[in-house]
């Protein structure tokens, strides 16, 4: 019998396949923010930001350190608690609520990450509505997501669901309608007046890293804080996206013209 895979869990021994993702992904993630702000002239001081599906905070965390002041959304009332807990005294708001609900009104943001969301709701129409009422007009929303391909379904359905060596996740979490190429996601975008600018792959430097990494976390000989390290994840902005990638969009001031 192998170790219990559950999300947002305390329990000892418990294998959280989001956490996992979440440390994995962070220093891509802000690379790739600090990147396309800078390269947009926007200055973070003062600007304020939104987390979707901000998991225990550790990406609301990482910009709100770039200087903005951060709201985290999490669907999980579990996530919500421990990412308070982690980032006492720090000034992110942490909310429980869903990324097709999220309660916050009109133009509210500078900034919106919507991360671990895209490839996990099955109402993404909804979900980019939201985006669109919330974004201020000048402001930039960023997402990373997995696209639809016969490698990201071996590894995202096959080696993160079902293989017992490699399995991190859920069974379930992930389904093949759900993934979505870039030009499914831009389409969605477009759908609501915003126009992606940018898609950038991101992976691991070496993907036999990345299986000795699972392995080894799956049978307990390290911690999930020593994966990043073992993985190195690193952006490919010319890269085709094969398995994950990021993106950015901003309002669309052509559309309706």
């Amino acid at each position: 019998m192998g170790p219990t895979i559950e999300l947002d869990s305390r329990a000892a021994g418990a294998i959280d396949g989001r956490h996992i993702r979440a440390l994995t992904f962070q220093d891509v993630r802000l690379e790739y923010v600090s990147s396309v702000l800078r390269r947009l002239g926007i200055e973070p001081a003062g600007r304020s930001a939104l987390v979707v599906g901000s998991g225990r905070g550790l990406l609301a965390r990482g910009l709100a350190g770039l200087g903005l002041t951060v709201v985290a959304l999490d669907p999980s009332p579990e996530a919500t608690a421990m990412a308070r807990e982690a980032g006492a005294g720090e000034t992110v708001e942490y909310t429980t609520a869903s990324a097709e609900d999220p309660g916050l009104p009109d133009a509210s943001f500078d900034v919106l990450f919507y991360a671990d969301t895209f490839e996990i709701t099955g109402d993404l129409d909804r979900v980019v509505a939201h985006a669109a009422r919330l974004l201020r007009p000048d402001g930039v929303l960023f997402y990373d997501t997995v696209n639809r391909t016969p490698v990201s379904r071996l590894i995202y359905l096959g080696a993160f669901q079902a293989l017992p060596p490699t399995r991190i996740m859920p069974r379930g979490r992930y389904t093949a309608m759900r993934l979505r190429t870039p030009e499914e996601v831009a389409a969605a975008l477009a759908a609501h007046g915003l126009r992606n600018e940018d898609v950038c792959s991101f992976k691991p430097a070496n993907v036999l890293d990345l299986v000795r990494a699972t392995v080894a976390r799956r049978k307990g000989r390290i911690a999930d804080e020593a994966i990043p390290a073992m993985t190195g994840f690193v952006l490919e902005p010319d890269g085709k996206p094969i398995v994950t990638y990021l993106g950015h969009a901003r309002t669309d001031q052509t559309a309706g013209e």
